[in-house]
């Protein structure tokens, strides 16, 4: 045990004192979390929404019709009343819920007018404000082609809420985004890095002839980055909540709970890479190009992952980053417990799992 953990304080040296590594490990969270541009906006196709209909009358029935006609919308489910709504909002069953207020056309024809709410989810708020723009169109449309506005000045209104985050704040998109990210890279790069370096600097096999088993040494080298990745998580959290404002809704615990299961299956994916990698460059090669982009791209940070093709909403389910952001979303921006995010926390851990058994099997214990 004593020699276990010199090695750890070994490592802990030789990581601490690289201040160029440092340095750009620490100062790329603070730099992203602080001027990160907010996420692009992009046609959005085939959201799910839901729908209660109070009046459900010819017109409402027409209008619902219309709406999930549209390339744009698929209505997925009727809830009954404004819990069951707030359900579907809270599972991610729909990213919108449309009410049709009761008497909606005996309403609309003896006072000419009549509101429509829009429940959307606005811990994506620029999802949130463009679905709200598209169904305002669909309904402005549907009532132009409805009613001769010169005889009869009918007038349908749309009441809007968003929840979770009333103000569409980018902030709340970001945030999480950039959780997943710093936290990957740093943990799958400078993990599957350190250990090649060692192959490559010929140290690797001094290490394996020491009276350490070659499990003891690979996992003593992803320890000081597990701290690393924690004083950085806490970071990113403080100045998520002190500059930019962005409330911790849920449980902190949970949180810091989910955040380390990543923060494990990111460590176990950079032993992966650094058993099938003779050098650093192309560790990093991997590591940026196949861990970098899917994340940004694949995750549902930048694009929302149901306007993709089939192929590309399936390959999405192979990156990590995506159920942690859903996580962090979740947790973070919703509230939620953690009943909310079992699913996500088991997939983390079923790539965990995976990818230690991959990297221990390919681990090679003589280099010669």
């Amino acid at each position: 045990m004593k020699q276990y953990l010199a090695f750890i304080k070994k490592e802990f040296y030789h990581v601490l004192r690289d201040y160029r590594t440092m340095l750009v490990l620490i100062g790329i969270p603070v730099v992203q979390i602080v001027l990160f541009g907010f996420a692009l906006s992009t046609e959005v196709k085939n959201t799910r929404v839901a729908v209660m209909d109070l009046s459900k009358d010819q017109m409402t029935m027409e209008l619902i019709e219309e709406i999930h006609a549209s390339k744009y919308f698929d209505v997925v489910e009727a809830v009954k009343n404004i819990e069951d709504a707030e359900n579907s909002l809270r599972s991610g069953k729909a990213k919108m819920v449309i009410v049709m207020p009761s008497d909606f056309a005996a309403d609309l024809s003896h006072s000419n007018g009549v509101q429509i709410q829009l429940l959307t989810d606005g811990s994506d708020p620029n999802l949130a404000s463009t679905i709200i723009s598209y169904v305002s169109a669909i309904i402005q449309d549907y009532q132009n082609r409805t009613f001769d506005r010169d005889q009869l000045p009918y007038d349908i209104t749309i009441n809007t809420r968003m929840l979770y985050n009333p103000q569409l704040r980018g902030e709340f998109t970001f945030v999480p985004g950039v959780m997943a990210l710093v936290l990957m890279l740093i943990c799958a790069l400078m993990t599957s890095v350190s250990i090649v370096k060692e192959k490559e600097l010929g140290n690797m096999e001094i290490l394996l002839v020491s009276p350490l088993k070659p499990l003891t040494i690979i996992l003593s080298k992803t320890i000081p980055y597990l701290f690393l990745s924690l004083f950085i998580l806490g970071i990113i959290l403080s100045l998520s909540v002190f500059l930019l404002g962005v409330p911790i809704k849920g449980s902190l615990i949970l949180l810091l709970f989910v955040s380390l299961i990543f923060i494990i299956t990111a460590l176990s994916l950079g032993m992966l890479i650094s058993s099938i990698a003779d050098t650093q460059q192309v560790a990093m090669m991997v590591s940026l190009i196949g861990l970098m982009l899917p994340t940004v791209m694949l995750s549902g940070f930048m694009f929302p992952i149901e306007n993709m093709p089939i192929a590309l909403q399936f390959i999405s389910n192979l990156v990590p980053a995506k159920w942690y952001y859903y996580c962090i979303s979740d947790v973070m921006i919703k509230g939620l417990g953690i009943e909310a995010v079992a699913k996500e926390l088991l997939i983390l851990i079923a790539f965990t799992v995976i990818f230690l058994a991959v990297s221990f099997k390919k681990f090679k214990i003589r280099l010669a």
